[in-house]
């Protein structure tokens, strides 16, 4: 197992387990303040982090080839995200239900890895 396994996957499962509690305490105690809510809402944030860090800690370890790729991407899956989200806003302008923020992260995660595979065949 790599390095890069271990620390994404640690930090997937912390951010699983934090998320599953935050949302049981903010069920379980309504009548917190909204400071406290906010605090414990953002609590998931915190292995988020581990996340992203793991992420560049793993491009640190990459050679100038697999940098390459993942540079273009990381560009393909921003310039992706942005188009599907400012033309979903337009629809949404006519009418196309409101969807929540939360689509973002998951949808730039896909474009990248669905563009990993096709920025990583060209140089085969």
């Amino acid at each position: 197992m790599t390095r890069y396994v271990k620390e994404m996957g640690g930090a997937l499962l912390a951010y699983m387990l934090v998320l599953a509690g935050s949302i049981r305490v903010l069920q379980a105690l309504p009548e917190l303040a909204m400071a406290a809510k906010a605090a414990i809402a953002l609590l998931p944030m915190l292995p988020g982090i581990a996340m992203c860090w793991a992420i560049v800690r793993n491009l640190r370890r990459m050679d100038e080839l697999q940098r390459r790729i993942q540079l273009e991407a990381f560009s393909v899956s921003f310039a992706g995200t942005g188009l599907i989200t400012f033309s979903y806003g337009f629809l949404e302008g006519v009418g196309f239900p409101k969807l929540s923020l939360f689509i973002v992260w998951p949808l730039m995660c896909t474009l990248w890895v669905v563009s990993g595979f096709f920025c990583g065949r060209r140089y085969r």
